[in-house]
């Protein structure tokens, strides 16, 4: 089964130069928690999370009309191409202990999200989302 079997798929990027209330805004609007971040070209350049939100800029008492995506999202982002191998994909959360990966096609456009939860509800492994789980959940 490939990524694109079980993705879900329309995933919206934000811009580096956004806001932090204009994401989230977006966040509220598509009800999600990650939003990934594209710059020029829709080219993938990171990932911004209502935790990034919170932890790097709420805690650090930053001003979200003023500060940018930019200055609080995860560069350097894990990713799989939508052909790939669901197992593979596991594989790597296991590895990197990321609950989500942003799934890209070929040319490295943004085609959509694999989370746990589809891994869980859309494989039809039980045990891989199992195994799954419980190599994100472990402590580091």
């Amino acid at each position: 089964m490939q990524v694109k079997d079980v993705m879900t798929h329309g995933a919206e990027c934000i811009s580096p130069n956004d806001t932090l209330q204009q994401a989230a805004q977006k966040m509220k609007n598509l009800d999600v928690g990650p939003l990934p971040v594209c710059g020029e070209g829709d080219r993938l350049v990171g990932i911004l999370t209502d935790r990034d939100i919170v932890v790097r800029a709420v805690a650090e008492g930053r001003d979200a009309r003023s500060t940018h995506v930019r200055d609080v999202m995860t560069e350097g982002i894990c990713y799989c191409f939508e052909d790939d191998d669901v197992s593979g994909a596991a594989q790597q959360m296991k590895d990197k202990q990321i609950r989500r990966l942003v799934v890209l096609n070929r040319d490295k456009r943004l085609v959509g999200i694999v989370s746990l939860g589809d891994l869980a509800t859309e494989t039809g492994d039980e045990h891989l989302a199992c195994k799954t789980l419980e190599a994100v959940s472990q402590p580091i």
